[in-house]
């Protein structure tokens, strides 16, 4: 006998529906999407509506709101997007994206305009959202934990090119410059005049990007120097990315070499907040620590009690600088083990210590110090791992300039996380 035919559900993507819901009745009421606006709408965004020419009986279309830019991308940064195009689609067919743009159709140039052209604001939102939470109790700025990233840069390794190809190449896209120009002049009208536009474009971009090749060559030649004053090697090969000049080759984490940026994060070990953001071309931490003490002084008024860092932090001037400051300095000693040392204590003073450097041996020779120095895992690497998850994996953006916003972006988003996460989503300056 046969078996009877299975009654099923089929889809039917002709049938017309008539719906009367609104983007606000379809997004449900706890979704994250709706604290990433709460927190926006509380700030103040003068200076960016001062920037706006469209006004009000004037010419040009109506602008964007900026509090519509702003949200869609913290939203889109911690679930890892940084693409302008991918962010653009997002608004159009995704409901939490359309949601927040509020049914606005956005181009993908406004948003990365936004993106990169939002470094100010970023840094003064990093600044006052630390300041709110230390003011309502939330955190406390005494203990903080420092240490590197490095990002993989916009950038290939068989960009970096010798002086005597870059100088080649110059002059090749130089003369394609030219070259386009006279044509565009020849032949004014036609179809391909947008076409001819962007290979212009395109050709001075290049261009651009060279001499600016060839004006890092000559910082790094003096970078170069100054580092092996002392030394009798010669001098590596110079060489320099034509596609990102501010990159530098680095040690990467799995011990390959890349063009990457050091990025310097500071979160503080209550609250796990980032309070301090850097970028550098340092491939290694050594002279990391003073500049970051520095900018949370500016930041904040005041220094941390204590500073977690590695080894690689580690420094004569620095932790003498630091002591200067009211900071105490928590890093490994090299001979953690009386034993190992043959015997002598790793925590006695040696000759030419500053009192930076012999407080810091005589405190990591207690059972004190190492547990307060086993908060910096918990805190520098967790939230390393938590920008990572977020898409800090490679850059997109180029040059140190940029690549700071890209950083920016992402310590914004980490601590409005953080936020959610104490219950607290109506936290915010202004």
């Amino acid at each position: 006998m046969a078996a009877p035919t299975p009654r099923l559900r089929y889809a039917n993507r002709s049938q017309q529906e008539l719906r009367t819901d609104s983007l606000d009745q379809l997004l449900p009421p706890e979704h994250p999407a709706r604290a990433v606006w709460a927190f926006v709408e509380r700030l103040d965004l003068t200076e960016l509506l001062a920037h706006i020419r469209s006004v009000p009986g004037g010419p040009g279309a109506p602008a964007t709101d900026p509090r519509v830019l702003l949200a869609v991308w913290l939203y889109a940064t911690g679930r890892g997007i940084g693409s302008g195009r991918t962010l653009a689609e997002l608004c159009e067919n995704h409901l939490a994206y359309r949601w927040l743009a509020g049914g606005l159709s956005i181009n993908h140039h406004t948003l990365s305009d936004f993106r990169t052209g939002a470094g100010e604001l970023l840094d003064r939102l990093l600044t006052e959202s630390v300041a709110v939470l230390m003011h309502q109790g939330l955190m406390e700025l005494d203990r903080v934990a420092q240490d590197g990233l490095k990002v993989r840069a916009a950038a290939g390794r068989s960009s970096f090119r010798r002086p005597a190809t870059i100088e080649r190449c110059l002059a090749e896209a130089r003369g394609q410059v030219e070259a386009l120009k006279r044509q565009a002049d020849e032949d004014a009208g036609g179809a391909g005049r947008r076409q001819r536009a962007a290979q212009q474009r395109a050709a001075a971009d290049r261009a651009a990007r060279l001499e600016a090749a060839e004006r890092e060559l000559g910082q790094i030649r003096t970078d170069n120097a100054e580092k092996r004053k002392d030394r009798q090697k010669p001098p590596a090969e110079l060489r320099c990315s034509t596609t990102d000049p501010q990159a530098r080759t680095m040690k990467m984490a799995d011990g390959g070499f890349r063009p990457a940026y050091n990025v310097q994060l500071a979160t503080a070990t209550e609250g796990g907040v980032i309070v301090g953001v850097a970028v550098t071309q340092a491939g290694h931490d050594a002279e990391q620590l003073t500049p970051m003490l520095e900018q949370l002084a500016r930041r904040y008024g005041r220094r941390p009690k204590d500073v977690l860092i590695d080894g690689g932090f580690v420094s004569r001037a620095a932790f003498d600088a630091a002591h200067g400051g009211g900071t105490a300095v928590y890093a490994p000693l090299k001979e953690p083990d009386k034993r190992r040392a043959g015997g002598k204590d790793p925590g006695a003073a040696k000759p030419g210590d500053g009192a930076g450097v012999i407080a810091w041996r005589a405190r990591m020779g207690t059972d004190a110090a190492m547990a307060v120095y086993r908060e910096r895992a918990a805190t520098a690497e967790w939230a390393n791992a938590q920008l990572c998850n977020h898409g800090l994996r490679r850059f997109r953006l180029r040059g140190l300039a940029k690549v700071l916003v890209e950083a920016l972006w992402q310590a914004v988003t980490h601590n409005l996380g953080r936020l959610l996460a104490a219950g607290r989503p109506a936290v915010a300056a202004g």
